[in-house]
């Protein structure tokens, strides 16, 4: 298929949420290519599926270590704390800075199926909170720190 049409503020799927992904099938494939395509595109490190109009728990995510995709991720723990600016794809050229935790671990499946455990510091924590935030419908925007 190729790249999808990134969502932007003001669109109504972005405050909206996903619901699980009961089964894989050729068309979760499909967008998982397709969710990674546009996010390179883009020069993105995330996206999640109601980003490109989709509400399904599906999420996208290259840090710099490699495409990690993860469908129905659950946040099992968070520990820390770490502020910094950020940024969103359907946000084009804003950012703010927001409070996330230092670390995070997470349970979701892959594309083949089998469910797997994600542990991320740093940015890959960020990135991890950021996007599996915009399956329940919310924005960084919404955490921004107000000071």
């Amino acid at each position: 298929m190729g790249k999808r049409i990134i969502r932007t503020l003001g669109d109504d799927v972005l405050r909206k949420r996903c619901k699980e992904v009961k089964a894989i099938t050729p068309s979760v494939i499909t967008l998982l290519n397709d969710m990674a395509e546009t996010m390179y595109e883009a020069n993105g490190v995330g996206l999640a599926a109601p980003q490109v109009g989709i509400l399904k728990r599906i999420v996208v995510i290259d840090v710099g270590d490699g495409l990690i995709e993860l469908i129905n991720p659950v946040i099992l723990e968070t520990r820390g704390e770490q502020t910094d600016e950020e940024g969103c794809l359907s946000l084009p050229g804003k950012s703010a800075p927001v409070t996330r935790p230092m670390y995070t671990k997470v349970k979701a499946v892959n594309r083949d199926g089998y469910e797997f455990i994600i542990e991320g510091e740093g940015l890959m924590s960020r990135a991890l909170n950021h996007e599996i935030d915009h399956l329940d419908g919310v924005l960084y925007v919404d955490k921004a720190d107000k000071k």
